[in-house]
């Protein structure tokens, strides 16, 4: 039976292999985002940094699943992060996630059968990385968002689930693997003794937002080729 997935930040990486991932299984999938993606799917035009959440009046009535996949890459050394760097970070990681899911709530809580969400945050909110200041503490604010969310949509039949990459090869991290010796560094910085792809991270949402995964909510998953949890020798 097909399903209404909205992908917020289907544009580009994660969030466009979800995309492919849903529609290859004969869903019915929404983007939302700043650039439309290279999809046929029905857009619609929003900004975390903004967020006009009047245009997901346009949406059917029933949303049965929603990722949300905008995400930062602001690595500095915390005495140069600015107050801005913060909050920047915290309203497209954190606060549009919010204002997404407060406006869309009444369509998740009509989707018969349940809903599901899907949100991101990474490996560093884990594990300890200079210059990730910024970006861990705002991700470790959507791991907390997640488990909170998952024991309060419970009773709507709502899932809230969260996914940790590690460094994943998409275009927010183009700058983390624009060289050969870039590339091959990060191989080795993971146990698996490679980086990420987007279809790594798209596989494990979509199976998320799908009702195969209906037993499970609140959890973070880390899929980051071991690096959180193993030391290899």
């Amino acid at each position: 039976m097909s399903k209404n997935y909205l992908i917020i930040g289907a544009s580009s990486g994660i969030g466009h292999a979800i995309a492919e991932n849903l529609l290859a299984a004969g869903n019915q999938v929404f983007s939302a985002s700043r650039n439309q993606p290279n999809l046929n799917i029905t857009h619609l035009t929003w900004d975390a940094l903004a967020p006009d959440n009047a245009v997901f009046a346009n949406l059917p009535d029933e949303i049965h699943g929603i990722a949300y996949c905008p995400g930062t890459i602001n690595l500095k050394p915390f005495h140069r992060l600015t107050q801005e760097d913060f909050k920047q970070d915290f309203q497209i990681n954190v606060l549009g996630a919010v204002a997404a899911l407060q406006a869309l709530l009444p369509k998740l809580k009509k989707a018969e059968g349940g809903a599901s969400v899907v949100l991101f945050s990474t490996v560093a909110a884990k594990v300890g990385m200079g210059f990730h200041a910024s970006v861990a503490a705002s991700k470790g604010a959507i791991e907390g968002l997640t488990i909170s969310l998952a024991a309060e949509w419970s009773a709507n039949k709502i899932r809230v689930n969260c996914v940790a990459p590690s460094l994943t090869d998409t275009p927010l991290a183009k700058n983390l693997l624009s060289t050969d010796e870039k590339k091959e560094a990060s191989n080795k910085r993971h146990p698996i003794g490679r980086f990420g792809t987007s279809e790594d991270i798209s596989n494990i949402a979509a199976f998320l937002l799908k009702d195969e995964s209906s037993w499970i909510t609140g959890q973070v998953f880390g899929v980051d080729g071991g690096m959180s949890t193993l030391k290899t020798m």
